[in-house]
Order: C-alpha cells, then sequence, then structure tokens
C-alpha cells in the first residue's frame, strides 16, 4: 500500500543569498538544471545580495531555478532509496511564481530552459506594471496576521479611491493584502485600530491586485507562444484552489493554461483552501520544495495533522527523505 502525498512550490519572497549552491555541489540533478540556467542566474543564486534578489525579473528565475534544482534532486534520491513506488503523488501545487514550478513538475512546462524563460519574461512584466512612470515602486503588500474578517473590514476602510485588496488566503490567521503605497499605509493604520498585527512584506510591488492588469495581459500572449501541455498530475490552481483542468473540455490546453495563468498574476491565492484539498485527498505529508520553509508554517498552521517538510538544500533534503521512510 502506498503512502499519498502532496508537494507544493516555494514563491516569490522566499529568496535568500546562497540558496541552492550546496545542491549544486552535493546532486548532479541540481547541477545541471543550474548550468542550464546560466551564469548570470547562477551568481544571483549564490552571491547575490538582499536587494538585487528583490527585484521581481532577478527573484522569478532565481527561486524557479533553485526550486526545479531541489525538486530533480529529491526525486532523484526517492528513486534511489526504493521508495517511488511506495509513495503516491496524489497533486501538485505551487504559491503563486510556484505554480510554474508546479506545472513543470507535472509536464505541461515541457522543458525548464522554456520555464526559465516563461518566468523572467513574467518578472519582468510584473516589476513594470508596478512602476509609476519616473521607475519608482508604486506597490507594496503586507501580511495581516489575525482574524481574516478583521483584515478584510480593514481592507474595505482604508481602500478609499487607491488599490487595495486581499490577495493571499494563506492560513486561518494570515491574509496577505496588496496595494498602491498610500493604501497599504492607511492598511496599517487601520488594521492597528482593530488589532491586527500588519507586516511589511519584502516584494517590490502590489502582486495579486488590478496593478497587475497590463502584466496579465501581455504574460497572455508569452504563455500562448510557449505551446503549454496538459499537466500529466493534477495540479490545484491558484485562482480557484481546484484542479486546475477541471473545466477543460479538450481542445488547446496550451490556450485554456495561458488564460488561468494570466489571469493568475492579477487574482487572489487562496492557499489555505488548497492545503484543505491535500487534506480531503487524505495526504500523509505535504512537501515544500524551494528555497525557504514558508509554506510548511502555513500547512502546519492550516492542517496541523498533515506531517509537513521541506527540501531547500542537501540537509533538509536527506532530512525529508528519511522522514518518507519512517511514514512507509
Amino acid at each position: 500500500m502506498s503512502i499519498k502525498i502532496g508537494i507544493v512550490f516555494a514563491g516569490q519572497g522566499a529568496q535568500y543569498s546562497g540558496m541552492g549552491k550546496d545542491l549544486y555541489e552535493a546532486y548532479p540533478e541540481a547541477k545541471k538544471i543550474f548550468d542550464m540556467a546560466g551564469e548570470q542566474v547562477k551568481e544571483w543564486c549564490f552571491e547575490g545580495d538582499e536587494e538585487t534578489l528583490k527585484q521581481t525579473h532577478v527573484t522569478q528565475p532565481t527561486i524557479y531555478t533553485t526550486t526545479m534544482a531541489a525538486y530533480e534532486a529529491l526525486m532523484a534520491r526517492i528513486k534511489e532509496e526504493g521508495l517511488a513506488d511506495k509513495l503516491e503523488i496524489t497533486a501538485l501545487a505551487g504559491f503563486s511564481l510556484g505554480e510554474y514550478s508546479a506545472l513543470t513538475a507535472a509536464g505541461a512546462i515541457d522543458d525548464i530552459a522554456k520555464g526559465i524563460e516563461i518566468v523572467t519574461r513574467r518578472g519582468t512584466l510584473m516589476q513594470e506594471a508596478g512602476m509609476d512612470e519616473e521607475g519608482n515602486n508604486k506597490g507594496g503588500m503586507a501580511a495581516g496576521l489575525g482574524d481574516r474578517q478583521a483584515v478584510l473590514e480593514a481592507v474595505e476602510e482604508a481602500r478609499e479611491d487607491g488599490i487595495l485588496e486581499a490577495v493571499n488566503f494563506n492560513s486561518p490567521s494570515q491574509t496577505v493584502v496588496a496595494g498602491d503605497k498610500a493604501a497599504i499605509k492607511r492598511f496599517r493604520r487601520a488594521a492597528r485600530e482593530k488589532k491586527i498585527k500588519a507586516i511589511p512584506l519584502g516584494v517590490s510591488t502590489a502582486f495579486h491586485s488590478p496593478m497587475m492588469i497590463p502584466a496579465a495581459e501581455k504574460l497572455k500572449d508569452v504563455l500562448t507562444e510557449a505551446g503549454l501541455k496538459t499537466p500529466e498530475m493534477k495540479v490545484y490552481a491558484n485562482v480557484t484552489a481546484d484542479d486546475m483542468m477541471k473545466d477543460f473540455n479538450g481542445g488547446d490546453a496550451g490556450a485554456y493554461l495561458a488564460d488561468i495563468l494570466s489571469k493568475q498574476a492579477m487574482s487572489p491565492v487562496h492557499w489555505d483552501d488548497i492545503i484543505k484539498r491535500f487534506h480531503g485527498d487524505g495526504v500523509k505529508a505535504i512537501i515544500e520544495v524551494g528555497p525557504g520553509k514558508t509554506l510548511t508554517g502555513l500547512t502546519k498552521k492550516t492542517c496541523p495533522d498533515i506531517e509537513a517538510l521541506n527540501v531547500e538544500n542537501a540537509e533538509t533534503l536527506e532530512n525529508t527523505v528519511e522522514e518518507l521512510k519512517k511514514l512507509i
């Protein structure tokens, strides 16, 4: 009898200097992907400073590359340890940018080099959409920690004539808000009055908000040209928290996916509902792949009875393999 697991992929904000370096040194599968990505991406991952890595056109290809390197190394180790036939991956999911890693693992993006090109262009388009005419960032994001309804009320009170939306429903006690800088400032003030802790996030603009509409329109063309394919595994979509292909009635899978992924850039991420989907699948463990362990923490908050594991470096990869052996 096999053990059901889910795999989730890290999103933007998880980046840090040195990410992926020991994977590159320890696993030939990871080295191959970093070498494919090129010297610039390797330099950003292994040596980039915080300010450089925060730039969206840098963040997206570096996180994607590190994540896919970690995933390929993990799959190789699972096979080496004879665990592949004992584990059933019920579904994949990725947080925002991580959705592209999930689709690559599922075969919808059929080439990692293609994936790097897509997310690089996505990062550039989203960065441009978040800048004013002088080239300054015009938006931001903040995490509201506490009662969701109170966060949503603070958003309504603070929006006024600006852009302000709840965009990442991360866990029952964490809701991320995005908007223009003035609206974010008003939100933080309104949240404080409601005893909600509002923490500014280290991102360059207001992702998953209406500010991203211009990027989404251009991204759709990029994705259409990429020739995406029907996923070979189930992928839970950010925008619906359901099987991404649920409403696909045949025809052009690439056009269907391009539409969903372009909408994703300007729409909320229903992450806690995705974790509940995995719970409904009966998974025993969810493995977060990629830099950081943000999603691991969110899994514990949303469904504490699921084993939450992560793979971001050689140590956590080997620990995860050992934990999977125990589950089996």
